[in-house]
């Protein structure tokens, strides 16, 4: 439909004695529709898709069939297949990660199926959602091929071969051993990867996106950790071996997220070449913080416009007053309650050896979930 009943319109059908049917074509109208909708293609925005929808494809990653990869992606996706599987699982994990950090919101980081943009036209503002997204996704990638080359899953890379020798740390001295994370070389080839669609353009959002690239690659560096293994007479940890290794993932998510709250608002400055923060107010650098350009949409209602899928339907906690709370989440609307069933498991013993056997146990829960927004009495007039 669409587009065929705006030119089906512009044709007239007129029916003779006989029965027989003849087309008018009323050339003004047409043309009128033709022009509305060449109008309507150039000014509607259109959502690109986007590597994240690696993710989605599993096991079937195909360089070739992957929509939204530039051809600087592509060629490094059809020279290291190894390392896109990689990709394709740290995309689970990532958007896993910030579903996790705004479960509570009322934007919950929602994705939607079989959709080759994975977050719709929410990514299409340049506001703090998005900044949150492009960093955790370039973390993702980080953490992702730096774990398979510690794995011993790729061919190009492998521990960190640089950790060799003696070093010290507060605790005294120690020797390099083991297998040291090569986060270098995962910050390497994410930088090549994610980074190669916002190098084809020079904009407000291409800066954006590339700052909060590297904010979300050097948040993984930022975490990471010195792990050791004690030698010497009854554990005296007299001589110790130590490597490098990458903290859980959830601390990336954390601390992203605390940077999410604090993100700063910027405009490009006049040579295009990097940003003004909007508060002259505002004292100390950008480099570690996460920029955004616009201001977020209202996500409180349905809006396909902005992307935002509303809070109608939402759980919220009736006794917070957060931002999980009914009050906050649903707007001021007011929630509805029902009783739900659920079981759980209670009474658990452990039983020789080795089991541990516990029943199952029957609650009787409310749920508070966000009403609808009301429809204003006007429109229903008729």
């Amino acid at each position: 439909t669409g587009v065929c009943d705006f030119l089906t319109k512009g044709i007239g059908v007129v029916r003779r004695e006989g029965g027989e049917a003849r087309t008018h074509h009323s050339k003004p109208i047409s043309k009128i529709y033709f022009i509305f909708i060449l109008l309507l293609l150039m000014f509607t925005p259109i959502v690109d898709s986007s590597w994240w929808y690696i993710g989605a494809l599993g096991a079937r990653v195909i360089c070739d069939n992957i929509p939204g990869l530039v051809n600087k992606q592509r060629q490094l996706c059809q020279r290291h297949p190894d390392l896109m599987q990689s990709i394709s699982e740290g995309a689970k994990e990532w958007i896993k990660e910030c579903q996790h950090q705004f479960r509570h919101h009322r934007w919950n980081c929602s994705t939607l199926d079989r959709d080759h943009t994975v977050f719709g036209r929410v990514m299409l503002r340049s506001s703090r959602e998005a900044a949150f997204v492009y960093a955790i996704s370039s973390a993702g990638v980080v953490y992702a091929i730096t774990r398979a080359c510690s794995q011993g899953e790729l061919k190009i890379c492998n521990c960190d071969s640089q950790k060799r020798g003696q070093d010290s740390d507060d605790k005294g001295n120690f020797d390099w051993g083991g297998c040291s994370d090569n986060i270098n070389y995962g910050i390497k080839f994410a930088k090549a990867f994610v980074d190669a669609r916002e190098r084809m353009v020079k904009d407000a959002r291409a800066l954006m996106n590339l700052h909060n690239n590297r904010c979300g690659r050097m948040a993984v560096k930022r975490f990471m950790k010195l792990e050791c293994k004690c030698h010497g007479v009854s554990g005296s940890c007299s001589l110790r071996t130590c490597w490098l290794a990458m903290s859980d993932f959830r601390r990336t998510g954390d601390y992203l997220r605390k940077k999410y709250n604090t993100a700063v608002e910027v405009t490009m400055n006049q040579d295009g070449t990097g940003f003004i923060v909007a508060d002259k107010d505002f004292k100390g650098s950008t480099k570690n913080e996460l920029v955004f350009v616009e201001n977020s949409p209202d996500y409180c209602l349905m809006d396909r416009a902005a992307g935002s899928l509303g809070t109608a339907g939402r759980v919220c906690n009736k006794s917070s007053r957060g931002i999980d709370g009914c009050e906050v989440m649903c707007c001021g609307r007011g929630y509805d309650t029902m009783r739900v069933k659920r079981v759980t498991k209670c009474e658990c013993k452990f039983k020789w050896c080795c089991a541990v056997e516990c029943k199952d146990c029957e609650n009787v829960v409310d749920v508070h979930t966000c009403k609808p927004h009301k429809r204003p009495d006007w429109l229903d007039v008729t």
